[in-house]
């Protein structure tokens, strides 16, 4: 009986072993199976992307996922940014390639560039047409502060200084008067006096102002366009007290009143449009909510209308009764009496 039997497995066998599977298991024995590892996408889109090499185009999500945007607007202005410079993309151009029609193609080019992706800029050529040039711009933000510094730039006023005159000698220097010690006056045992303390340490710096919304710009910028428009800022004050305006920011508004009023836009028509329904407590900012409604509420273009060719009636020569073309009756240019030449 003391005999051990050195046949007995010295352990219970695996459920696996070597790699392979029994075919038949130990109904006691109890095997835990892993379980099954939780897929990674359970609901949603799967991407199968391969990358461009060629005729492909960089579009931003603040586009394609856009939360204001229709989805005719944010498809417009992706196909528009895919094509090359100087391709048409006026109403009648896209609403002949697209199924949409002319309404849904204008209303979402109205979108596009009221939230700054398209600029559509009406400029006189050298022999007198206005033309309508449209801007697609890829990224609305950076444009709006690229304006803005350029503005800023250019409405900060440049100080020249003025040369001494040639005949005034230099001023001779002094020296600087002594420092007579206090005696109720802190000194560190070297002599120096001690820097001032903070007496508000824990003060936060102050938060710089951020620079205005860009505006729209008018196609054809003239001085008395500009003078009217920065006239009609100056006048807002007076309506409503909280609409006070400084000049590097009447500066600033001036071209997008007058973007409104280059559209024929009454002036009372911008001023409702621009004061109607303020807050309460007034805005935190004036020259900044101007520039959004500018910006957001700028009406279309009115439509353009060729001036009509003046015809000049047909007259009978008074002499030999031909027909001619005049603004009044009287001989043709045949019958009509040559003035004499000097010899």
């Amino acid at each position: 009986m003391d005999t051990r039997n050195t046949s007995a497995p010295s352990r219970a066998p695996s459920a696996v072993a070597d790699g392979r599977r029994p075919l038949r298991a130990n109904p006691r024995t109890r095997v835990r199976r892993p379980a099954p590892a939780p897929a990674a996408h359970p609901a949603g889109v799967t991407h199968d992307n391969v990358r461009h090499a060629t005729r492909f185009t960089v579009i931003g999500n603040h586009l394609a996922q856009h939360r204001e945007l229709s989805l005719l607007a944010m498809g417009l202005g992706l196909h528009i940014q895919s094509l090359p410079t100087g391709a048409r993309v006026d109403i009648k151009t896209l609403a002949d390639r697209f199924p949409e029609g002319a309404t849904r193609i204008a209303a979402g080019l109205r979108e596009l560039e009221a939230h700054g992706y398209l600029r559509r800029v009406r400029e006189r050529t050298p022999d007198g047409r206005i033309v309508t040039r449209t801007i697609s711009c890829n990224q609305p933000a950076a444009a709006r502060h690229r304006t803005a510094t350029a503005h800023a730039r250019t409405a900060a006023p440049v100080r020249i200084p003025h040369p001494p005159p040639a005949d005034s000698a230099p001023p001779a220097p002094t020296a600087p008067p002594a420092h007579e010690a206090d005696p109720g006056e802190n000194h560190t045992p070297d002599g120096t006096h001690p820097e001032p303390l903070d007496p508000e340490p824990n003060r936060p710096a102050p938060r710089k102002k951020r620079p205005l919304p860009a505006v729209p710009q008018p196609g054809y910028s003239s001085p008395d366009l500009l003078r009217a428009a920065t006239d009609f800022l100056a006048g807002l004050r007076v309506l409503n007290p909280r609409l006070l305006l400084s000049a590097c920011d009447t500066a600033h508004l001036a071209p997008g009143v007058a973007a409104w009023l280059e559209r024929g836009v009454a002036p009372d028509a911008v001023r409702h449009a621009l004061t109607s329904g303020l807050p309460p407590g007034g805005p935190r900012r004036s020259a900044a909510l101007l520039a959004y409604r500018l910006t957001t509420q700028l009406p279309p273009p009115p439509p353009f209308r060729a001036p009509k060719p003046v015809r000049v009636p047909l007259q009978n020569c008074d002499h030999c009764d031909r027909a001619f073309r005049a603004p009044e009756p009287g001989r043709c240019g045949e019958c009509s009496p040559v003035a004499p030449t000097r010899s």
